[in-house]
């Protein structure tokens, strides 16, 4: 009797996936917080 077993693999590239969608969200809200802030200093 075997089991069917997923291959790691596919475990491996969603959380590649998942890293990737983390960093660009957190790095898209750096920048707008950034923009945010620039245009503060700007306009006072």
């Amino acid at each position: 009797m075997s089991q069917k077993r997923k291959p790691p693999t596919i475990q491996q590239k969603k959380e590649e996936v998942n890293r990737k969608a983390i960093l660009w969200i957190s790095g898209s809200l750096v920048l707008l917080i950034a923009l945010f802030v620039v245009l503060f200093i700007v306009t006072t």
